[in-house]
């Protein structure tokens, strides 16, 4: 398996394209404009605490207040109110908390109006993105992820990652952490760590030290609302957080931007550093060399194609969303409806756990898979879909399947949803849109698979414009039809279709359906 970054650089943005075996599985945008990213931490007010909510509303500098429940407050929310209202009057000038005394924690089941009220200075750190008409979610619980472990202040705990399953390694890499660990502070210890010695811990131990005191220098002299810490810039959460030895490039079309992976990578994976490439070619841009600029056409939008001529269907409402399962024009070697049925329902899970992760679906999500009466065929794809779905970072849940065929899946939502607009203006009609023309070339070709099994001479009728595409250049597309079925296709230029319109005929010039 091998998984490449691609990573494309714009005066107001950058794109990060995350590649399995070149297939795009996620799509990332940071703007320049994005305020409010999950793990920023800002200094703000409390605006109001709602006693009905058992939460409160806090100005941090978004047109809408951010919500901040109760249970999102952290049992040692009264500690952090200290330490904020000492170090800002200047009392502390040392942040390691070493020497600082905790206060009583709160009631776990208690009211909002009983710990904070309104002007109150907090930290709060963003868990959840600005959404539609939300503001954005905050939690009063800091962390700081590293690499390899999660700073917590005004915490005693240590907790390892479930993920790591050996009990060995997890006692290990307990001991190891608590030998390290600096009074005040919890530490999560991440999935990555596995194997992992007390060095590269300790080292990221004290980045993310270095980190928290620098915010804390802060506090004194910053205004309310203000961010105090940013998160990493997008393309070094992206590698902290999914980076592995299974990575083999990293493709960045901006030189400051490549500097800066180059010396992260340096700094979490010495070895894996000459994977950095800086592309530099004045006629291909980046995306289009690596082929995603047509995935991203052909994977977003209401209907998605998937192999053998099966297909998705995705609809978005405000509550869920909705993922028909369809078989389509498929040829059909199964030799049983529940054969078929259990083919396309295969497809259809391996294509919507990359669909979660690439247009970041969160919520509800309903999928209405081709029923299938056997219970052990239920199960397979059942299991089948929750292993598609293990690399998921994404904190998800799935249900087996209902009496109905309906699999519902709840995927954490963080930030808003990837919705890209793939339809185009109708160059035959006012005020009309059209597929993205490249999809086209794919429905031909699926088409042409089928017909081609049954017929020895086929003749294809197009718009020019698309007979142009489909027969120029070495090798053509006609060439490579040639080479795969060793059959020549035949392309005929019609100025009176439409531009999307094409029609195939057989060499007696009878048309062939497309059904």
């Amino acid at each position: 398996m091998n998984k490449e970054l691609i990573i494309r650089s714009s005066s107001d943005s950058v794109d990060f394209a995350l590649l399995k075996d070149g297939k795009l599985i996620e799509l990332h945008k940071e703007e320049e404009t994005s305020n409010f990213q999950v793990g920023d931490i800002f200094i703000a007010k409390i605006r109001k605490p709602v006693a009905g909510l058992n939460a409160a509303f806090v100005n941090v500098g978004f047109e809408k207040d951010a919500f901040l429940h109760y249970h999102d407050l952290g049992p040692n929310l009264t500690s952090q109110l200290k330490f904020i209202k000492l170090v800002s009057a200047g009392k502390i000038k040392d942040f390691s908390l070493k020497n600082f005394q905790f206060e009583k924690e709160i009631d776990k089941d208690g009211t909002i109006t009983d710990v904070i009220n309104a002007n109150q200075s907090i930290l709060v750190q963003v868990v959840k993105e600005p959404i539609s008409t939300k503001g954005p979610r905050i939690s009063a619980e800091l962390s700081l992820a590293g690499r390899y472990i999660v700073l917590v202040p005004f915490s005693d705990r240590v907790s390892i990652s479930q993920k790591i399953e050996d009990k060995k390694e997890k006692d290990r890499l307990k001991k190891l952490v608590q030998s390290i660990k600096p009074k005040g502070f919890g530490v999560i210890v991440r999935t990555v760590a596995e194997g992992k010695n007390t060095a590269e811990l300790e080292k990221d131990l004290q980045n993310l030290l270095s980190r928290w005191t620098a915010m804390c220098k802060k506090l004194p002299t910053a205004h309310h609302p203000s961010k105090v810490l940013g998160e990493l810039n997008r393309a070094s959460s992206i590698l902290r957080d999914v980076f592995n030895d299974t990575f083999t490039s990293i493709q960045i079309d901006d030189e400051e931007l490549y500097y800066q992976t180059k010396d992260y990578l340096q700094e979490i994976a010495p070895s894996k550093q000459s994977i950095v490439k800086f592309y530099q070619s004045n006629d291909t841009p980046i995306f289009e060399k690596f082929n995603i600029e047509r995935q991203i056409k052909t994977s977003f939008g209401k209907t998605v194609s998937m192999s053998k001529g099966a297909y998705l269907i995705i609809e978005h409402t405000e509550a869920l969303h909705v993922i028909d399962v369809n078989s389509g024009n498929r040829s059909n070697k199964a030799s049983n409806q529940e054969d078929t049925a259990m083919e396309v329902n295969m497809i259809a899970a391996a294509e919507i756990a990359r669909q979660l992760r690439l247009r970041d679906m969160g919520g509800i999500i309903v999928v209405d898979f081709i029923d299938m009466s056997n219970p052990e065929n239920r199960k397979v794809l059942f299991d089948f879909l929750r292993e598609e779905m293990s690399d998921d970072k994404a904190k998800h849940k799935i249900l087996p399947p209902s009496k109905f065929g309906l699999v519902q899946i709840t995927r954490q939502r963080v930030r808003p949803e990837r919705n890209i607009k793939t339809r185009e203006e109708d160059p035959n009609k006012e005020n009309g849109e059209i597929e993205a023309p490249i999809l086209i070339i794919d429905k031909i070709n699926a088409d042409l698979e089928r017909i081609l099994k049954t017929h020895k001479k086929v003749v294809l009728n197009v718009h020019p414009f698309v007979a142009a595409y489909l027969s120029k250049g070495f090798p053509s597309l006609r060439s490579k039809w040639f080479f795969e079925h060793k059959k020549w296709v035949k392309i005929i230029p019609r100025d009176a279709y439409t531009y999307l319109e094409y029609h195939f005929f057989d060499n007696k010039g009878n048309a062939i359906t497309e059904e």
